[in-house]
């Protein structure tokens, strides 16, 4: 029988520290510390190295479409997991769109624990300004994560919000995950050409259409560092102590901060919660998807050059693989992917990436990409095609018209007719090109 000390011993040893004493030290690891602890847990003595981006360096990437594939059969989002097709939406919304959330649960985006503490949103600062000719009404913002539980970790989101000031009601809203402002001056003064602005801002094309426009930083949220797991909202909900293989990776995180977000425009007079957009770019593409995919509120989005892990095929073999995620941003992901660059290959991933598109059905999503020989080839703008028109058929089964055709169309020409959209542009890696396309065509489920 154990004794009341043995007890108290073996439930620490486990991890575990009981509720009569919530304070709680976070474990410091350094993200390569940390990444060596996930592989001890999977028995995953070395794992394959990532791509390069330098066709001249180590282990270059593919940007041969013929060696690209897919060299095996992608999973069907509408054929069960015993093998039995899907021919009902109720079957879809039942069965199999319950699915596919758990293969993404548990083996690439990690799983949300449950009972996370509340966030009680403080409206820091209200300002009336000018955004061109437009006056706009401008909120500050802080969500504030509850951290009784764990002092020593402290997050506070970070969301600014700018509506009309003469909206005569409650408007839509364009919502982008964004860089912190410390990050911007960072990149703003190592790469001055690279913010230079020669039209208009995406936030006054928004107020254009008369919506209004938020931005959202995901880093206030979790950090964007395999050394910061501990830290963040995956910290916070673990009490400091490092994450199991199955937990949530950093893209989950950001798209639960963003459900958040949400949430305070649900209380927010100005704002028609349910014509909410969510957009993001990159990294933050894959965030944006991964938070259209779970929170059915969201109600359009704009994906921009989002790559592996996001709108992109994993099972097409160009540009950005799964060895990059698993070697260089292991931590985006949950523990468990990088058991699909050991001893298992993107062949035995039981899900793609038209089957997260698919979760975000029948909702409206934009995908876009720049030209591969413009800078934009890592994302793989052909992959990213291939799995929207691998999500067609879940469209079609619950009554929209998806993207309408399976055939890679030439760069710059839009498909814009259905519930699907795609654009490729020609100039790199950014969103800007393709927004006026993306808020053209939103027009029709916002206004």
């Amino acid at each position: 029988m154990l004794t009341a000390r043995k007890y108290l011993l073996f439930f620490l040893l486990a991890g575990w520290a009981p509720a009569a004493h919530p304070q709680c030290t976070p474990v410091n690891l350094t993200a390569q510390q940390a990444h060596q602890r996930m592989m001890d847990l999977l028995h995953i003595p070395t794992i394959r190295p990532g791509f390069s981006g330098n066709a001249n360096g180590p282990n270059p990437a593919n940007y041969d479409e013929a060696k690209a594939g897919p060299f095996s059969k992608v999973p069907d989002p509408l054929v069960l997991n015993n093998g039995k097709a899907v021919t009902t939406q109720k079957m879809w919304w039942s069965v199999r769109q319950p699915q596919i959330v758990a293969a993404f649960n548990e083996d690439v985006v990690g799983k949300v624990p449950k009972n996370l503490p509340p966030v009680h949103w403080e409206v820091v600062s209200m300002t009336h300004e000018m955004n061109g000719d437009t006056p706009v009404i401008t909120k500050k913002l802080v969500g504030h994560v509850d951290n009784s539980g764990c002092p020593a970790i402290k997050v506070d989101i970070e969301l600014t919000l700018s509506t009309p000031a003469n909206a005569r009601g409650p408007v839509p809203v364009i919502m982008e995950f964004d860089l912190s402002p410390e990050v911007m001056a960072m990149f703003a003064k190592r790469f001055p050409n690279l913010f230079k602005q020669t039209g208009p801002t995406w936030q006054h094309m928004v107020l254009s259409h008369g919506w209004g426009y938020a931005s959202y930083i995901p880093t206030s949220v979790q950090p964007d560092n395999g050394a910061g797991l501990t830290e963040g909202i995956i910290g916070l909900g673990n009490k400091g102590q490092p994450r199991s293989p199955d937990q949530w990776g950093a893209l989950r995180a950001w798209a639960w901060g963003a459900s958040r977000a949400l949430d305070y425009f649900e209380t927010d007079k100005a704002v028609d919660a349910r014509r909410v957009g969510i957009a993001g770019h990159s990294r933050y593409g894959k965030a944006a998807l991964i938070a259209m995919a779970y929170d059915p509120r969201f109600a359009i989005g704009y994906i921009s050059s989002s790559g592996e892990g996001g709108a992109k095929l994993y099972r097409h073999i160009y540009g950005e693989g799964v060895g990059n995620l698993a070697s260089d941003e292991w931590y985006w992901m949950a523990g468990n992917f990088i058991r699909y660059d050991g001893p298992l290959t993107v062949n035995d991933l039981p899900v793609d990436a038209n089957e997260l598109i698919a979760l975000c059905a029948p909702r409206p999503v934009f995908v876009s990409g720049g030209a591969t020989a413009k800078g934009d080839g890592w994302v793989d703008a052909k992959g990213m095609f291939l799995a929207e028109a691998g999500a067609n058929a879940v469209y079609r089964l619950l009554g929209q018209k998806g993207l309408g055709t399976d055939v890679f169309p030439p760069i710059l020409t839009p498909l814009t007719s259905g519930t699907l959209a795609f654009r490729q542009h020609d100039q790199g890696h950014t969103p800007m090109p393709n927004y006026p396309y993306f808020l053209d065509w939103a027009k029709r489920w916002l206004d």
